[in-house]
């Protein structure tokens, strides 16, 4: 996938976890970063569960499930 792909389904993902999470985005780098951190999460987990995702589609779901959990653990590591 070409590194504009990339940017936008990080943009996406991280604007979309940020709102599922927290109620806002992080800011266009933000966003990008969190969602690019989320589709390596989310295709490490989804490998884990035997799933596969194609598509552009297929791959923004995936970032949004990384990224949902990153920020989910985030969370948790600032409250300990």
């Amino acid at each position: 996938m070409g590194i504009i792909a990339w940017l936008i389904i990080g943009g996406l993902a991280g604007w979309i976890a940020g709102h599922i999470m927290r109620g806002g985005g992080f800011g266009l780098l933000g966003n990008i970063g969190v969602g690019v951190v989320g589709a390596v999460i989310g295709g490490g987990l989804f490998s884990l569960l035997g799933l596969q995702a194609g598509g552009f589609i297929g791959s923004l779901v995936t970032a949004i499930v990384g990224a949902v959990v990153l920020l989910w653990i985030i969370a948790k590591v600032k409250k300990a």
